[in-house]
């Protein structure tokens, strides 16, 4: 296996990771994710049971979010490296894409490995006050970013390193990524905005709570967090 192909697997194990940490995310918060462990493991000279590692459901809804993060920071880690692999000198690459993807993950990779469970933004002075961006896909304006607490609003959040993470793989590294088989659809319907997780349900299940809500002057009701519901009939 060469270093360029090596590097690609890199990319799209980093890429499962987040695919599936993404989806034990939404199984946790509706509570379909088991969260069984062994009553007794041992591993090499250890031994816990499973009072010591069993998870409470906040617990495991907490963790979960955590995982998804840091599967963003394994991509960040893994593009770095992968574009360093192929580009002798990435940082001042006279191909925009190709400098702009390494600045973007290194700087990200940064702020997390200083601090990965608080990253905060560790600017370098030469590249302070500078927009790096991919058209379409991700952006990071480091203007007054250095010391600041991570923020995904700053690059565009979750989805922008898993296209981030595609862009690098198909443009950069030139993977030609074959057709995909045939993905069993699942048997909930959900359909996500941020963090707002919406399940689709063919009539109201019988342990509904009713809710006291205010209607909005458009019409529309507010579920919290800036989240909005409007009559399907609307934009």
């Amino acid at each position: 296996m060469s270093e360029r192909e090596k590097h690609i697997q890199h990319l799209f194990t980093a890429e499962l990771q987040f695919r599936f940490a993404s989806a034990v995310r939404i199984a946790t918060t509706m509570k379909l994710q088991p969260l069984d462990l062994p009553m007794e493991w041992t591993h090499g000279l250890h031994r816990v049971t499973y009072e010591e590692i069993a998870l409470r459901q906040d617990q495991a809804d907490y963790a979960a979010s955590h995982l998804q993060r840091s599967a963003t920071y394994l991509m960040a880690v893994a593009i770095k490296d992968a574009i360093r692999a192929v580009v002798p000198d990435p940082k001042t690459s006279p191909v925009p894409n190709i400098r702009a993807s390494y600045q973007i993950a290194r700087l990200i990779r940064n702020a997390f490995a200083h601090d990965p469970f608080s990253p905060t933004w560790s600017i370098d002075p030469d590249c302070r006050g500078q927009v790096f961006a991919i058209p379409d896909v991700i952006s990071l304006d480091t203007t007054n970013l250095h010391g600041v607490t991570f923020d995904w609003r700053h690059y565009g959040g979750l989805l922008a390193m898993f296209r981030f993470c595609r862009f690098v793989r198909t443009q950069i590294m030139k993977e030609e990524i074959p057709p995909r088989k045939v993905v069993p659809i699942p048997q909930e319907r959900y359909i996500q905005q941020g963090d707002l997780i919406l399940r689709k349900v063919n009539e109201i299940p019988p342990d509904a709570v009713p809710v006291e809500f205010e209607e909005l002057p458009d019409g529309s009701i507010p579920l919290g967090g800036g989240y909005t519901l409007h009559p399907s009939d609307k934009k």
